[in-house]
């Protein structure tokens, strides 16, 4: 769906910048930029497609002990990691952008493409806090329309017009100048989320589509759906297909790494997630077990080196 292409990348959500009890190491508690910035290049160095970083304005307590209230602003961290790395793309996983009006939005987006030289890619999402739409006077219950108007509104903001113009029910501008422009003359857009609603709004208004909590045997019934959805909408173009595979652990731990993590030897890990390639995944985010930054680097490092070659 990507074009034709035919090996499967791999991309990764970088540590510390968000701290869910979901997913987080105990060692990330304890992090800071020092080691965003060791971890991107490494991710860099390695070959990776993308590094990601999450989106929320704030946490309500009731939330707080699962969610935590560590989450680094998106745009600033990866504006902060574009100067210390090379060609790896920038992936916001997931901008909840219906909190903000699609003109500054398109500001900070449309720099960072072109402080890093074209490498942003802009994941969308609805949302689920309920607490930061209405703190920011932000509708929850019609957050869905409220993401659909928001696309098409920075779909315009962020294309080639110097003065873009947009008239909706929600935003309306025209008249006004913005510059610089993207470097990209159509900054990808990724739609994430696994609902019917996200699925199809992925098909139809996105470039690529980022699941959530989709397990392996979901995947092909939904890969099915947003295929015969473009084709019966006659959408044309690139589209990628993401997918978030289990933890990983490349070799053999020797410390429990939870039962659902992939362990063993880097071939044994290559076949698995051609698994993905199978079903029409084009790339898929990895996740490493870790006990410390160094051996977060170290999985990193051997992954990129002796599993990535045999994803092709």
């Amino acid at each position: 769906m990507a074009g034709g292409a035919v090996s499967l990348a791999w991309g990764i959500q970088l540590p510390v910048q968000s701290q869910s009890t979901l997913y987080a190491e105990a060692w990330e508690a304890g992090g800071g930029p020092a080691d965003l910035v060791e971890i991107a290049r490494a991710v860099d160095r390695a070959g990776a497609e993308y590094l990601a970083c999450c989106d929320h304005v704030a946490i309500p307590r009731r939330l707080a002990g699962a969610m935590s209230t560590v989450w680094y602003d998106p745009v600033a961290t990866l504006a902060h990691l574009a100067a210390v790395t090379e060609r790896v793309r920038l992936l916001v996983h997931v901008a909840v952008v219906g909190l903000r009006h699609p003109l500054p939005a398109a500001k900070q987006y449309a720099t960072l493409d072109r402080l890093s030289g074209g490498r942003l890619v802009l994941g969308v999402g609805a949302g689920h806090v309920r607490e930061e739409f209405e703190v920011l006077d932000v509708d929850f219950g019609r957050r869905g329309a409220v993401l659909d108007e928001s696309i098409d509104a920075l779909r315009a903001a962020l294309g080639p017009e110097e003065f873009p113009e947009h008239h909706g029910k929600l935003y309306d501008f025209a008249g006004l100048g913005q510059r610089p422009r993207p470097v990209q003359s159509r900054l990808p857009v990724w739609v994430g989320g696994s609902s019917p609603a996200a699925v199809r709004r992925a098909a139809l208004k996105g470039d690529g589509w980022l699941p959530q909590g989709d397990a392996r045997e979901r995947m092909p019934a939904q890969i099915a759906r947003i295929r015969r959805l473009r084709q019966e909408r006659g959408a044309a173009g690139p589209f990628t297909v993401g997918a978030i595979a289990e933890p990983l652990y490349v070799g053999r731990a020797g410390w429990d790494v939870g039962r659902r993590t992939l362990t063993g030897a880097p071939e044994a890990l290559a076949e698995s997630l051609r698994e993905y390639r199978s079903m029409g995944v084009d790339q898929v985010q990895v996740r490493f077990r870790s006990r410390s930054r160094a051996e977060l680097i170290e999985q990193v490092d051997v992954f990129g080196a002796e599993v990535a070659p045999l994803l092709d």
